[in-house]
This record gives structure tokens, sequence and C-alpha cells, in this order.
């Protein structure tokens, strides 16, 4: 079920919010949670009985984690939390990454002519994302930062509930622990409040980033032998564009919709196109991803408190790790391994600081988003060879022009939404749109909502009954 579909949005989300809104406070997180579990259900099928086993794993060994546990010894304490997060990495690994490795086993084996079984196993939706859940929750009751939740249902709400679940933002527990009692207050100023932020997501979504959906994907599909200079870059700056209204627009539903239930969810964004340096980008993208990295990985490896060879190897280990998170290929590794080189050298060569200067900024601004742009055509792209193929083409200019197959898909309506989409990349680097829509309280912001609630809202609905919606992107990871 999709937040951007019919059923989500004039069914199920009305009546949970009904249901959130009458029910006695305490039984508020039973609603949420039982929700929450139809919600993945209905599109996980059968592998919600993973996520179940996780779950109590999980919640059995943060019980015995907490500091005044097992006196006896520190170190029975440290084996478990070893075992459980073992536990957790070992049923992200089989079920997202096993398939990749037996094919490269496979292949391997062919050279030598021999041959090796390849595992074929669905990818549970959302399990990148409650599999870092798990682990922040037990990593943060060993380190005394929160205590052991004594209430399932208050766990289960923590872990699946519906606006996070499947594609973040990732909260750690220490960022909610004390959100989760069963006491916590909900009134309507919270629906209001959210209800705005929700629907600026859902036209970011709707609107901008299926409507460049198409014209993307025929760029990225086009032949290696059809491929031209204008199609790489259409391509390139689309996708650029449209999964940052898609990943972005989702975050903004995430984060109304857990304020409608009264949650108040980690920022994601904080327009990351006005970055200065890759190295600011990564603090304005995906940022609670670059927080969970940072507190449970980087730090623990020692940060940059070793010495400078140390926090090279530091940086790229998490940004091997951040793209292999993202997916079981190379491109996604490869794009890792762009954006982990790009940290070092602005590190070594202290272009990680921003120029003062206004001409400077506005260069290193420009070089920043081509840099960006660079790194999305290995994401995007299916292989690393369409990859590369589109690169020697943007980097080499022709005349071969978009091709009759690509021009199809290049209609007005998407030319004028690609244009719309490509003014976030000259917007100050001021907070962004969605915590203005929820918490400004002034005339621009009262317009804005209107805006939102009226046309933004009214046009999404249109393009949602008529089926234009598809798929977030991020929910492939």
């Amino acid at each position: 079920m999709s937040f951007a579909s019919p059923l989500f949005l004039w069914y199920f989300l009305p009546l949970v919010l009904v249901a959130v809104l009458v029910a006695p406070r305490r039984a508020r997180n039973a609603v949420v949670a039982a929700a929450s579990l139809l919600f993945y259900a209905s599109g996980a099928g059968g592998t919600t009985l993973l996520l179940l086993a996780c779950i109590v794993v999980n919640f059995v060994a943060g019980r015995f984690l907490e500091p005044d546990q097992w006196s006896a010894g520190q170190g029975r304490r440290k084996l478990l939390l070893i075992g459980t997060v073992t536990f957790d990495l070992l049923i992200l690994a089989l079920w997202k990454y096993a398939g990749f490795a037996t094919e490269q086993a496979a292949v391997l084996a062919s050279w030598f002519g021999g041959g090796f079984p390849v595992l074929q196993l669905a990818l549970p939706i959302g399990i990148s994302f409650y599999t870092f859940h798990h682990i922040s929750y037990v990593v943060d009751i060993y380190r005394g930062e929160r205590p052991a939740l004594r209430d399932p249902v208050s766990f289960v709400t923590y872990i699946a509930m519906f606006p996070q679940l499947v594609a973040g933002p990732i909260v750690r527990y220490r960022e909610i622990a004390d959100q989760l009692p069963q006491q916590r207050t909900h009134r309507l100023d919270d629906i209001a409040a959210g209800f705005p932020r929700f629907a600026w997501g859902l036209t970011k979504k709707v609107v901008i980033a299926d409507t460049l959906a198409p014209m993307v994907d025929t760029a990225f599909a086009t032949p290696a032998e059809d491929m031209t200079f204008a199609i790489a870059w259409l391509g390139a700056i689309g996708y650029a564009m449209q999964l940052y209204f898609d990943f972005s627009g989702y975050s903004d539903m995430a984060i109304g919709l857990g304020r409608m239930l009264g949650f108040r969810l980690p920022e994601n964004f904080a327009r990351p196109y006005s970055s200065v340096t890759v190295t600011e980008f990564w603090r304005r993208w995906h940022m609670s991803l670059s927080r969970w990295f940072r507190d449970y990985v980087y730090i623990p490896l020692g940060g940059n408190r070793h010495g400078v060879a140390k926090t090279y190897r530091n940086l790229a280990i998490i940004f091997v790790l951040t793209g292999f998170w993202h997916g079981a290929a190379w491109t996604y590794l490869v794009w890792g391994l762009f954006h982990g080189l790009m940290l070092v050298v602005e590190r070594a060569t202290g272009l990680d600081r921003a120029p003062s200067a206004p001409a400077a900024r506005i260069g290193r601004r420009a070089l920043t988003m081509l840099l960006v742009v660079v790194g999305w055509v290995f994401f995007r792209a299916p292989d690393l060879g369409t990859a590369f193929t589109m690169l020697g083409h943007m980097l080499v200019p022709d005349l071969g022009g978009l091709g009759d197959i690509v021009s199809a898909s290049v209609t007005n309506q998407r030319m004028f939404f690609l244009l719309v989409a490509l003014v976030v990349v000259f917007l100050p680097a001021n907070s962004g749109t969605g915590p203005f829509l929820e918490s400004v309280r002034s005339r621009p912001a009262n317009v804005l909502r209107v805006s939102v609630l009226t046309a933004g809202l009214a046009y999404s609905g249109l393009l949602v009954a008529t089926g234009s919606f598809s798929p977030f992107l991020y929910y492939q990871f």
C-alpha cells in the first residue's frame, strides 16, 4: 500500500486517524501498532513474519541489555549485544545480499567451466530500514542512553510505525523513546499541523517526481548505440530532480503522518542541492542515514580521532557501506566509493570548508551539483556499462539530439515540471519548505498552506484518482 494510492488516502488513513482520536489514551499505541502491521502486511505478504521474528528477538534482548542487568560482568551484556546485532545483520545479508553474492560466485565458477546455484529470495519491503531501527534500539540501551521498553506494544509502535517503516526517516531510538509512553497526548492540533506537510509531500511526489519518471526511464533505457550528449544529460538531470522530489516528498509525507499520529519524526532533508561542498551535501541529504552511520559505525571506528590515515579509512568504510545499504549491485558500490572519494579529497585539500566570497560560493555550488549529478548516474543506471556509456556521452558534446523515442517522452508538461523542479537548485540554503509549512505561524506560511491544501492537493488527488502514481523509489531499498 503506497501513501499515494487511493486505498491509503481515502480509506486507510482517515480510518486510522479517527481510531486514534477516539481511542483511550492508553490504547493509542495499540491502534498505531495494529494499523502499521496491517499496512506492512498488505504489501509484504508472508515476509511480515520475518519482521515479527526480528521484533521478538530484539525486544527480548533489549530487556537484558540495560547497564544494571547482569551485574556479574560487562562481558555477558557485550556478548548479547554482539549476538543480537549479528542476528539482525545476518537477516539483512541473507534476504538482501545472498542473491547478489551467489550471482558473483556463479560468474566466477563459469570462468572455470563450473556452476554455482544462485539463491533467489524476495526482498522484504523496508528491511534495510527496520534492521537499522533494531540495531539502534539495542545499542542505545546497551550504552545506557535510554531504558528498554517494557511494553511490547510500544516497541512494535516504534519499529513498525507505518509512516517510517518502509522508507524512513531512520529514527534512532534515542530520538523517539520519550514519545513512546502510552500516556502520549494527541490532539486535533497535531492533525492540523501534520496534514499540510503530508499534502506538500504528496504534491512533490505525484505532481513532479511521477511526471518526470517516464522521461527519465526512457533516457536511461536508450541503447548504447543511440545514446547522445542530449539524452545523457536529460536523463542525469531529470533523475536528480525525480529522486529528490520522490524521496524528500516521501519524507515530508512520513513526517506529516507521524505528526498527525502525535509523533515528531526527525527531518531527513535540508535543501541538499544548495550545498557548496559534497561534505555539506551529506549533511543535508538523507540526514537520518548519515546520522545513523556516524553514531553506530563512524564514531565506534574512531571517527577522526586517530590521525589522517584512519580518518580517510573510516570515511571509505562508511561510504562503501552506504552504497551497499542502498542495494546489492556494483552500481551502488561505485556510487558509494565515488562519494567517499569526494569527501576524502575535500578533507585532504581543505575544500570541505565553504568559501566566503560570493563568486567562489557560486562556483563551488555549481561544481558540487555537477559531481552529485554524475554520482546519480551510477545510482540510477541498471549496470555499470550503461553508467559509463552515459557519462562518456555527457563529457563529449555531439549533435545527435534526443532521437525519436526520447523526443516522444519529452512532452510540454514534463519539460514544464522539470523547469519547476530545477528551481530548487537555486533556492537559498535555509530551512526547507516542509518545516516551514508545519510549524511557522505567519501570513506567508498561511498563504503557502492554503495553496498546498487547495491547488496542490486537488491536482494530486486527480492524478492519484486516474492512476498516475508509481511506487516510491526508496521502497526498493
